[in-house]
């Protein structure tokens, strides 16, 4: 039985399949949900690379403030690579976990701790690590305590870019931010940045990367290199949208190097979602069906069940018989349909 901040939602979620991303603000909306459709190859997209000596140095102030906030949030960490080698050597990892957290302690709260729980009650020999600034401090560490009394496997670490981003394109973008040359943009420079990091964390060291809002409602044990859609379009059966919520490849593996170098080459700062979603859906598109990129496509069921405006609606009280309707029939769809096969295998 899973617990939802406190209250009980009895037994049907008992057998449901992985999980449900909790109040993603997504900026447009998705089509219905599908399952069990083919994978189609999608039409080729043509990127222009970014001239880094041609992006103008940002003039605005807080967009200045926003570049050294970020780099002063590695400049500590230079004991990241002994710490989280001796974390993953010490203990017995049947998987490797990644979380990043961007924001301050302030933010970190009930649905954060949910997630975790989660993770833990189908991974109890799980190893978790959370990349995170304001994590890695005592006020950070009583959030963890309670799973470290338990005895599961998570720390936190602050980190250090140079490391991570190191051999990687994600170095020379790093490089080219630290002297300004490219333009953080109006959105979230964490939010990109934590785009960034999974991608790296995962090709340095392989494993899973979750978004710090899914709640885990089923073991990962026979997944491999997967990602999941999030819409499909109804007309043709082929996903419209990938997301980058969760994430499970091995170490080193090419379509991660795709995705940072993605990242490098096209990075805005001012459209939402373009160095996230967005951009591990441009780089499947292209990438689908080549020899040597092997990787499997989950259909919307599998991590994204319930569409992203109506998260909130799940986890309130029936406000009239329309949302009880919905709500227990919703319930039901991930209870019974969370066992279905991905759309295709990519060979």
């Amino acid at each position: 039985m899973l617990i939802f901040h406190g209250k009980s939602h009895g037994k049907i979620f008992e057998e449901a399949f992985f999980f449900t991303d909790v109040c993603r603000k997504r900026r447009e909306s998705t089509s219905h949900l599908k399952t069990q459709l083919p994978l189609l190859p999608k039409p080729p997209i043509s990127m222009i690379p970014i001239n880094y000596s041609s992006v103008l140095r940002p003039k605005n102030v807080h967009k200045y403030r926003a570049v050294i906030k970020v780099l002063r949030y590695g400049a500590k960490s230079k004991r990241f690579s002994t710490r989280i080698r001796t974390f993953f050597g010490s203990t017995l990892c049947k998987v490797r976990f990644f979380m990043t957290w961007i924001s301050s302690l302030e933010s970190f709260g009930d649905r954060e701790l949910f997630a975790i729980e989660s993770l833990f009650k189908f991974h109890p020999n799980a190893c978790l690590v959370i990349v995170s600034n304001s994590m890695d401090s005592k006020k950070g560490s009583l959030f963890l305590r309670p799973f470290l009394d338990k005895g599961f496997k998570v720390i936190a670490i602050k980190p250090n870019f140079d490391y991570i981003f190191k051999n990687t394109h994600a170095e020379s973008w790093f490089n080219e931010l630290n002297k300004g040359d490219v333009d953080p943009g109006e959105v979230s420079l964490g939010q990109n940045l934590s785009n960034l990091l999974r991608l790296a964390l995962l090709y340095k060291f392989g494993g899973i990367y979750v978004d710090t809002d899914v709640i885990v409602l089923k073991s990962f044990g026979k997944l491999r290199n997967v990602i999941g859609a999030q819409t499909i379009d109804l007309e043709t059966g082929n996903w419209s949208r990938l997301n980058n919520a969760v994430l499970i490849f091995d170490k080193k593996h090419p379509l991660l190097f795709k995705f940072i170098e993605e990242f490098a080459l096209t990075f805005n700062g001012n459209k939402w979602g373009h160095n996230g979603p967005y951009l591990v859906s441009r780089v499947v598109s292209r990438v689908y069906g080549r020899p040597g990129i092997n990787f499997t496509v989950l259909p919307p069921s599998a991590f994204y069940p319930v569409n992203w405006s109506r998260i909130r609606s799940l986890f309130r009280g029936p406000g009239d018989k329309l949302h009880s309707k919905w709500l227990h029939r919703k319930l039901e769809q991930i209870r019974r349909k969370f066992s279905c096969p991905p759309l295709e295998q990519a060979e």
